[in-house]
């Protein structure tokens, strides 16, 4: 994100387009070394894993959806509006909020075959959720409250003319902290029960909802509308993952 930042203030589109592309690569320098690789015969998987495959399909499918749920505002807005600079600006003032969505993922990933290994054991899960929700509701609070009296001082450093859309900003943030607390967490925790399908389902229906609402704020509202519509929809789909969770462990433990 700190490459992002300095790269799109030094060089605007450019700067962030190379950010995109080297980071990953210096990453990879610190990593790569740790790497142990061992050539050896591949076995033949014997059997067609019909369910396998179909996990694997939801769940790709899923992560694609989600994506586009990041994107379709800036197609709207472009198609709507018909309007580049509105499109440039969504752009830079979604920037910081989107950037902030690696912390939780980066902390799910860490545990997820921790959590898989356990997701029957209902003590557990439990325990890990209580302790996961506490933890980013504080950090959700503190980054709310940061962003909230810091914004101005945040869309400066992209360009003086965006401290117009603080509202906006703020709103966002408030938004992606419904990921932080619901969306991250549950939709993991299904895909750990085999329920990566869910996971695509509630992605289309945010995605639906999302275009048709954008259809009738971001005429009225511009990119207010587009920045309302998105974070609404990132709380009401992280509280439908909860609720989707929640009754299909619960199903699965009463089959056990």
């Amino acid at each position: 994100m700190l490459s992002i930042i300095i790269l799109s203030y030094s060089f605007e589109e450019k700067g962030y387009a190379v950010a995109l592309l080297i980071t990953p690569i210096i990453t990879s320098f610190f990593f790569i070394s740790k790497i142990k690789i061992e050539l050896k015969t591949i076995k033949k998987i014997p059997l067609f894993n019909i369910a396998f495959w179909k996990y694997g399909f939801f769940a790709s499918l899923s992560n694609v959806v989600t994506q586009l749920l990041f994107v379709i505002d800036i197609l709207l807005i472009g198609y709507l509006l018909n309007n580049s600079e509105l499109v440039t600006n969504y752009r830079y003032i979604s920037l910081v909020p989107f950037s902030l969505l690696f912390l939780p993922r980066v902390f799910i990933i860490t545990d997820f075959v921790t959590i898989t290994e356990n997701i029957f054991n209902k003590k557990y899960i439990i325990e890990y959720i209580k302790n996961y929700l506490s933890l980013f509701t504080v950090i959700s609070i503190l980054m709310t409250l940061f962003c909230w009296f810091f914004s101005a001082d945040i869309l400066i450093l992209f360009e003086e003319s965006y401290s117009q859309y603080i509202l906006s900003f703020r709103i966002l943030i408030i938004g992606i902290s419904g990921i932080f607390i619901f969306r991250n967490l549950f939709g993991n925790l299904l895909s750990s029960i085999g329920f990566a399908k869910t996971n695509y389902y509630i992605a289309m229906v945010s995605l639906t909802i999302n275009i048709i609402s954008n259809f009738f704020l971001i005429p009225l509202y511009g990119i207010l509308g587009a920045a309302i519509t998105t974070a609404v929809l990132m709380w009401i789909s992280g509280i439908l993952s909860g609720m989707s969770f929640w009754y299909l462990y619960t199903k699965k433990l009463s089959s056990k």
